[in-house]
């Protein structure tokens, strides 16, 4: 079962994107991201039966997991956008039902999650 993340995109400082993930076959998804010369972070994490989740510090207040239960789609709302947001965005998950927890998507580098789609670049820039 694939993932599929798409939506990425050029921007200005201050715009917002939506970002989208096919994930109809798993249980928690999450958004990760890697910029240039950076490790990979986690940005969002969701349960996607009951929609519980988790975002990390760095995007609280700008950026939104939500999901589309009925068509399998994760999506990250991504609002008043930063350079520094700047990155390769990864959506990633596990099939596996469990209860939901901020560690569910096991940040910043998601190494518990067995699927991982191929990334989207999103730019932020003037």
């Amino acid at each position: 079962v694939q993932l599929q993340a798409s939506g990425g995109g050029w921007v200005q400082p201050g715009g917002s994107l939506r970002l989208s993930c096919t994930a109809s076959e798993f249980a928690i998804t999450g958004w990760f991201r890697q910029a240039p010369g950076k490790e990979r972070e986690g940005v969002a994490c969701i349960q996607t039966g009951e929609g519980s989740y988790y975002l990390a510090d760095s995007v609280k207040g700008r950026f939104g997991i939500s999901r589309d239960s009925e068509r399998g789609i994760v999506y990250l709302q991504m609002n008043s956008l930063k350079p520094e947001d700047t990155a390769v965005y990864y959506c990633a998950g596990t099939p596996t039902q469990q209860r939901f927890t901020a560690r569910s998507c096991d940040f910043p580098q998601g190494r518990t999650l067995g699927s991982w789609g191929q990334g989207t670049l999103v730019t932020v820039s003037s």
